[in-house]
């Protein structure tokens, strides 16, 4: 008798052993979950967006009067005036991306309101005054990306429409004036977040070199009548606000590197 007892508690505690080796199997056999890949922000696609923001124009004025010696035609300057007025306007473009690094194209047009007058040098009882209204960009750029962060520099051709006005002071009647599409170079910096999928913003700084433009009056005013042409120079600085939207998709995977 006792030994079929010590028979029965041996196959029992075989049993049990047999069952706790088994659940240990079956815990070791699952497989361990996949780990969590954070995707990163992919810059490539074509993008479209607003901006807006604050614009100098710097304008020099300089006249070719009726002061004729045998030997040349004196160039007699008007001085030199700023002014700030708001901008508006959208761009478009493509980006696309290699490791951290970005390249893109972009065109930009903005409104602008960037009007100045000022008394003449050569003559108080007149005033000049530049207006520029439209300003447009053509871009390159190239940037460096750190995940939804881009720092990038562009540089490319400018282009502005300014309006060139000679004025009456006691009238306020314009005694000439001349329009001109006006062509030159543009160098900027910027910084763009990605804060949404497909969406940025950004800020960015542009300086525009327009170089100088000849412009003809022909006016009867005797006060005037001597002004053969005169010769304008421009430079504009830009500082505007931007949000884009990228049409594709939001992220790429990791890759795992070994």
């Amino acid at each position: 008798m006792k030994k079929l007892s010590v028979v029965a508690i041996g196959i029992a505690v075989l049993g049990f052993a047999s069952s706790a080796s088994a659940a240990d199997m079956a815990v070791k056999a699952r497989p361990a979950p996949p780990p969590v890949i954070a995707p990163i922000y992919n810059w490539s696609g074509f993008y479209i967006g607003v901006n807006g923001g604050w614009g100098n124009s710097h304008n020099c004025w300089n006249f070719d009067p009726a002061f004729v010696t045998p030997a040349a035609v004196v160039l007699a300057g008007d001085g030199c005036r700023d002014r700030s007025g708001g901008l508006f306007g959208g761009q478009i473009g493509y980006r696309w991306q290699a490791g951290q690094f970005v390249f893109g194209l972009e065109a930009q047009g903005d409104w602008a309101d960037l009007s100045s007058t000022r008394v003449s040098l050569l003559d108080p009882t007149l005033s000049t005054r530049v207006q520029t209204d439209a300003i447009g960009l053509f871009t390159g750029q190239i940037g460096w990306a750190w995940n939804a962060a881009l720092f990038y520099v562009k540089g490319g051709a400018a282009v502005t429409n300014t309006d060139f006005n000679l004025i009456d002071n006691l009238t306020g009647i314009s005694l000439a004036s001349a329009s001109a599409t006006r062509w030159g170079g543009v160098l900027g910096v910027g910084f763009e977040y990605g804060f949404a999928p497909n969406w940025s913003i950004g800020a960015e700084y542009d300086h525009l070199w327009m170089g100088n433009a000849n412009n003809s009056f022909t006016v009867v005013d005797p006060r005037v009548a001597g002004v053969l042409n005169n010769r304008i120079s421009q430079d504009i600085d830009m500082v505007t606000l931007r949000l884009n939207y990228r049409f594709g998709g939001y992220a790429a995977p990791v890759t795992a590197r070994y």
